[in-house]
């Protein structure tokens, strides 16, 4: 179950609840370590979707953002019947990057879970860097 926000506020933060499913669980029955990159990459897509900049309609424009870095610091853990809160932002911008930003919190109690970055590249279809289009940006910062 995936339900998403936009907060107003000075960085325009973007809300999103995440259920904890038995598969996203390892043997151990906490959310494999692995599976907190997926929750990132669904919180830029929604937060991007959410200020108007749809992953689709900017590939179907020649715009596609491929990541070139990712860091994940783990806090604590959660597990089957679970609930995250994710909070994306952008941090910061170049021509052709955006880095987003993640806080992942237990719903229930705000527990920290993670905290999470990523930077994101502009390329165009062959993959070739390009810049980000000016209104695409102007909506994401």
């Amino acid at each position: 179950m995936i339900s998403s926000t936009l907060q107003s506020g000075e960085c325009m933060n973007h809300s999103m609840e995440i259920k904890i499913y038995y598969e996203d669980t390892d043997c151990g029955n906490v959310v494999y370590y692995a599976n907190y990159l997926r929750y990132m990459e669904r919180a830029r897509t929604e937060y991007m979707a959410a200020r108007g900049s749809a992953v689709k309609s900017m590939m179907e424009q020649g715009s596609l953002f491929m990541i070139i870095r990712a860091e994940v610091d783990y806090r604590s853990f959660v597990r089957y019947g679970d609930t995250l809160l994710v909070e994306t932002w952008v941090s910061d911008t170049t021509g052709a990057t955006i880095t987003f930003q993640h806080v992942m919190k237990e719903k229930t109690s705000g527990r920290l879970i993670t905290e999470c970055k990523a930077v994101a590249v502009c390329v165009d279809s062959k993959g070739k860097p390009k810049r980000i289009p000016r209104e695409a940006l102007e909506k994401l910062r």
